[in-house]
């Protein structure tokens, strides 16, 4: 079984399987919140999105591994989400749940069971990224620790490399959309604040009664910036890996308690899983 196979079906059995439950678990008002911030008027209506996104990407996958013709066709997204909400709008509550878990159930057995041949495939795998992998981070509602290991173990892992494959006029044009003068300060960036958060999630574990005051974002960026410029590049990709690495061990180490901290969630999640789309190659 390929790595990707492996982490898509661990998305699909834990992450998603957990979803609905962690969801409920948060207080109804910080639940609505989030579901509003997303840009949805309900939880079901969030939920009716996915559920349609799995469904029309399975039917591709499908076709693809098994060597059937499909449909291509060019999405306009904000009407193929507004018909996602409306096509589910009138369904019983009890009937929309268990048509979610049904299809999430047959899209891990048959992700299982498709020749492995097909995993390789470009296009299957860009389905697969985006509506089980890449979803999953979009529609974050309640921090999980398989999702905060799966993105240190995956997309942070190979951020360095991902970035020496661009070629050098791709790179320039990424750093310069990401507002910095080198790949250098964006990594100094990104290490400076997982180490701001790991600061903050272990004294929050730690220390009772521990305190701290949010940095000033732009003031911390150019401190973090000015403290790595005397360091080389090999140095600081070692530094890079070894935070990394450290991250991973403290995410493994916390109690399941600890991640319904309003606290610790909130920097965990802006640190580890938001910044890494912030800075996406």
């Amino acid at each position: 079984m390929t790595s990707f196979k492996q982490r898509t079906l661990s998305l699909l059995e834990i992450e998603w399987g957990t979803y609905i439950e962690r969801y409920n678990h948060l207080p109804p008002e910080e639940g609505r919140k989030r579901v509003n911030e997303q840009g949805y008027e309900q939880f079901r209506d969030m939920l009716a999105h996915i559920l349609a996104w799995w469904e029309e990407g399975m039917e591709i996958i499908l076709a693809i591994a098994e060597g059937r013709k499909y449909e291509r066709k060019k999405y306009d997204f904000d009407v193929f989400n507004a018909e996602a909400v409306a096509k589910y709008k009138s369904w019983d509550e009890k009937e929309f749940l268990i048509r979610f878990e049904q299809t999430r159930l047959k899209a891990a057995a048959d992700l299982k069971s498709m020749n492995e041949a097909a995993w390789e495939n470009k296009r299957v795998r860009s389905w697969v990224n985006g509506i089980f992998i890449e979803h999953a981070r979009e529609h974050m509602l309640s921090l999980s620790r398989l999702l905060l290991l799966d993105i240190l173990q995956n997309e942070w892992a190979t951020y360095v490399k991902d970035f020496n494959q661009l070629d050098d006029e791709k790179k320039n044009e990424f750093i310069g959309k990401q507002g910095f003068e080198s790949f250098h300060d964006l990594l100094a960036h990104i290490i400076g604040w997982w180490e701001e958060g790991m600061r903050i999630v272990n004294g929050t574990l730690n220390e009772p009664g521990f305190t701290w005051q949010d940095p000033k974002t732009d003031e911390f960026n150019l401190e973090l910036i000015k403290k790595y410029s005397t360091w080389s590049h090999t140095d600081l990709l070692a530094h890079y890996e070894a935070v990394r690495t450290a991250i991973m061990q403290l995410v493994m180490k916390i109690p399941e308690e600890a991640l319904l901290n309003p606290d610790i969630e909130s920097w965990l999640a802006s640190d580890v899983v938001r910044h890494y789309d912030d800075h996406v190659i």
